[in-house]
């Protein structure tokens, strides 16, 4: 730049085109060039397009790379494997494998991805419902429990209660508890995929009549995500994450599922005066907003029982699970009408059984409640 700076200050004094040259030792023509160029603002960098001895295969591995966006992510080609690919079926290639390696890792980073928009939500417009699992201590004994989160997408608030399975059952009596505790219900609901509310059958889901009736008790709308859909609910991914980092560390001892169930949903309010991190304001306030427009909640609780008839074989058993349960000694060989629900003791060990039920060697079945009637 110096010399253009050099050749514009002398035309301003008055220089010719021919003393310019002269005084500079260059060229008239390249004096005439900077003359006349207006414009001398930085141009963006550009590679050189240089020919590459992979130019006549490029195609090949487009092919090969386009191919994979149909495969599972566990069996798409590698840079090393495509590289021995070449070798093995293109007679006489004789690339290096560094060049293969760039030119594969330059095609990936220009394919063509699947963009998001941001989920803008309304107070009490919708709570998202995932499971997660942690670890607790059970008298003395380490177990791997659920924990059914539901958080609110518009507050960030959310609350947890613990289960030993993901049924339809459990996913009900844990909403039921935590709808009951804050006295209200969002006007829809969103499910992680159809996990223990329903089957997904294609692009259709098939909810459990539980389920239906559930809904129908309170009046929410249901919506499911696509499979591998996390970004569909972020805020329900991200809150299973915090509250195992947040409550559920150091690994916790429970002796009542019950009882923990109750101190969690308390504990579970005490972060919630840190700041939502895009509105800056403080969680609870948030909340405080969605709990002012949710829809009242019915005169009675959902009983989130399943009634079925199951018939027992000689030994007084009940069939449906591995082992079986055990009946009471009136039912032998004998189809019994059945209700299924989460155990009052929240799956503790220690089970209260019915009168003039004879304890079996076998373990009972989990997750239910009281799944004899009369």
């Amino acid at each position: 730049m110096s010399r253009i700076q050099k050749i514009k200050r002398l035309q301003a004094q008055g220089w010719s085109v021919s003393a310019i040259a002269t005084e500079l030792q260059i060229d008239r023509k390249t004096v005439r060039k900077y003359l006349q160029q207006t414009d001398f603002s930085a141009s963006a960098p550009t590679a050189a397009d240089r020919p590459s001895k992979l130019d006549p295969y490029k195609s090949t591995i487009d092919a090969w790379l386009a191919e994979d966006a149909h495969q599972w992510y566990k069996q798409r080609h590698t840079a090393q494997r495509v590289y021995d690919r070449l070798r093995e079926e293109v007679p006489g290639f004789a690339v290096s494998y560094p060049t293969v390696r760039r030119y594969v890792r330059q095609r990936r980073r220009t394919a063509p991805t699947t963009g998001t928009l941001e989920l803008v939500w309304q107070p009490g417009e919708a709570a998202q419902v995932d499971f997660g699992q942690a670890d607790v201590l059970e008298h003395d004994e380490r177990m791997r429990l659920h924990f059914l989160c539901v958080s609110f997408p518009y507050s960030n608030a959310g609350y947890l209660q613990l289960f030993r399975g993901e049924t339809a059952e459990c996913v009900v009596q844990g909403l039921v508890d935590i709808l009951h505790y804050i006295g209200g219900a969002p006007r829809r609901l969103v499910f992680d995929n159809a996990s223990g509310v329903g089957r997904r059958v294609g692009e259709t889901v098939r909810v459990t009549e539980l389920f239906q009736r559930f809904s129908a008790h309170y009046g929410f709308e249901i919506t499911f995500c696509n499979p591998a859909a996390g970004h569909e609910k972020g805020n329900g991914e991200n809150q299973v994450g915090f509250i195992r980092r947040n409550l559920l560390v150091p690994v916790p001892q429970v002796t009542d599922l019950v009882g923990s169930d109750r101190d969690l949903l308390r504990r579970s309010e005490a972060h919630w005066q840190r700041r939502h991190y895009k509105k800056q304001r403080p969680v609870a306030d948030l909340f405080a907003e969605e709990r002012a427009v949710f829809r009242a909640l019915p005169p009675q609780a959902f009983a989130p029982y399943r009634y079925t008839r199951v018939r027992t074989d000689r030994p007084r058993r009940f069939p449906p699970r591995d082992p079986p349960a055990g009946s009471p000694p009136a039912y032998p060989a004998y189809s019994v009408p059945t209700r299924f629900a989460t155990p009052p003791q929240r799956r503790s060990r220690k089970r209260a059984r019915p009168s003039g039920h004879t304890a079996p060697r076998h373990r009972t079945i989990a997750p239910t409640r009281d799944f004899f009637l009369g």
